[in-house]
């Protein structure tokens, strides 16, 4: 019971810190991001310069990494509504389809009629699929690419399922995939499994993964 006290306690007083630093920095990130604005409004001719690009896409990095840590500290606060699972997949898959589409990767769907209601933050819970998803096709290198998403109930739980066809995981992967700040991608943050996973448990459930490098992997929400 003791060591459950202090790993919330030092939880708690981490979110702080995040908040704090979070707060602390977006203000001179925006009057900077402004301020490059207005110096390329009047003098053009400074987009020119070789460093402008990496200038701008390390700004924009910053304020992506700012936005990511907003939502790592909000994960775990739901505002839970009674939510028709089956409608509201549907209206996820169907705001990613088209992005797919242009990469060229197949999405395959199995979500039956019969699903059940469930109470959903429907913000942050969509955050999550999108997480997830968005993960899943960047696994993917090749043209054959195909994310296969399925709903199905077992003993009054939902097992919502996210596939792929990428590159997998290697265990050492896996193990610390779902940590804050650890990510394998060039520009990511680390913070997008984190923050999903934090979503998952703030609604009563878990979420595994398995996965075979040079396969692909395969993500299951529990709710419920």
């Amino acid at each position: 019971m003791q060591a459950n006290t202090t790993v919330e306690k030092l939880k708690k007083e981490f979110q702080f810190t995040l908040s704090k630093f979070s707060h602390e920095i977006r203000n001179p990130i925006a009057l900077m991001s402004s301020e490059l604005q207005m110096m390329a409004s009047s003098h053009p001719e400074i987009t020119a310069f070789e460093c402008w690009d990496d200038l701008m896409d390390n700004l924009e990095y910053v304020k992506q990494l700012l936005d990511e840590l907003s939502n790592y500290n909000n994960a775990g606060r739901v505002c839970l509504t009674s939510t028709d699972l089956h409608s509201y997949l549907n209206a996820v898959l169907s705001s990613v389809k088209p992005t797919l589409d242009y990469l060229g990767i197949v999405l395959e769907t199995e979500i039956p009629d019969s699903l059940p209601t469930l109470p959903l933050d429907r913000v942050k819970m969509r955050q999550a699929l999108l997480n997830l998803l968005r993960n899943a096709h960047e696994s993917i290198n090749h043209p054959q690419g195909k994310i296969a998403v399925r709903a199905e109930t077992q003993n009054n739980t939902v097992c919502i399922s996210i596939s792929d066809n990428g590159c997998g995981m290697e265990p050492a992967q896996q193990k610390d995939i779902f940590s804050p700040f650890v990510t394998s991608k060039p520009t990511g943050t680390g913070l997008g499994l984190a923050v999903t996973r934090q979503v998952i448990e703030a609604h009563g459930g878990r979420i595994e993964v398995d996965s075979i490098p040079g396969q692909g992997s395969i993500f299951r929400i529990f709710l419920g």
